[in-house]
């Protein structure tokens, strides 16, 4: 069996980092297909930041956010609640095995998930298996190998050498974004619309919040474990890590950037 591990795991600095998520930051390629009354799954919705956001701008249609984490599900459920949404809700489930008939959804969407899986190609399927005959399915992933960064700095070179083994080591493709047009060819899409957008965090506050956050992922989430467990990384070299993830935040004239891939696909 192919091994499958969620690179990232979910320590409090890396749900922090996920909660900034939106429709418009983080899936705005997506925004026309969220029409009032629309229908839509959205696939390893993790804390559901993005989610709820869809279901604010569907409403009334449904909208069901679905990841393989309990506490998760239960933390996006509770940001529903603190929302007023009762247009949505968040189940525990399998992106190989949707719980739901064929031709359910009007979107399927799936925001950094086919980077984390073994097979994104099945995953793919079931997502296009859920999709009404006239509905999209929607996916965006980074591409780590080009991230980039200003001023040079060796510790997030390290950063990047040792998240990529790890990604990698996990079963995961920690590119996938440049992937995702050729996957769904394969998984039988026959119209298949592919761009890409990037993340940019110059300014000082968000050099803080993204900097600060992996200052400590790269000691306390999973990420971490998995590097010194596989043998990719000391706990020393991982200190370093993060010392330069504060150093990148305290420059004025610190810049990084992370390219994604998205597609749209029908057909």
């Amino acid at each position: 069996m192919t091994r499958e591990s969620y690179t990232h795991g979910h320590h409090p600095s890396v749900v922090r980092s996920h909660s900034w998520r939106t429709v418009e930051n983080s899936a705005s390629y997506l925004a026309d297909a969220l029409v009032p009354g629309a229908s839509v799954l959205d696939v390893g919705c993790g804390p559901g930041t993005i989610t709820v956001d869809i279901a604010e701008r569907v409403a009334p249609g449904r909208v069901v956010g679905m990841d393989s984490s309990i506490e998760i599900v239960e933390q996006a459920a509770g940001l529903a609640k603190e929302r007023g949404l009762t247009n949505v809700e968040f189940l525990v489930g399998n992106a190989y095995a949707l719980d739901f008939p064929n031709e359910t959804f009007d979107v399927v969407h799936a925001h950094q998930v086919l980077q984390h899986v073994a097979r994104p190609v099945d995953v793919l399927r079931e997502m296009r298996r859920v999709r009404t005959a006239g509905g999209v399915v929607g996916a965006r992933d980074v591409v780590y190998g080009g991230t980039i960064w200003y001023p040079e700095n060796r510790g997030l070179d390290d950063w990047l050498r040792i998240l990529l083994q790890v990604h990698y080591g996990n079963g995961g493709d920690p590119n996938a974004g440049r992937s995702l047009k050729a996957w769904a060819l394969e998984a039988g899409y026959t119209d298949v619309a592919a761009d890409a957008s990037i993340w940019c965090f110059a300014s000082d506050e968000d050099r803080e919040w993204w900097g600060g956050n992996w200052s400590q992922r790269a000691l306390y989430s999973q990420f971490a474990k998995d590097a010194v467990a596989g043998g990719f990384a000391t706990a020393r070299e991982l200190q370093h890590i993060s010392e330069a993830w504060l150093e990148y935040v305290t420059q004025p004239n610190a810049w990084y950037a992370m390219p994604h891939g998205e597609i749209l696909a029908r057909g």
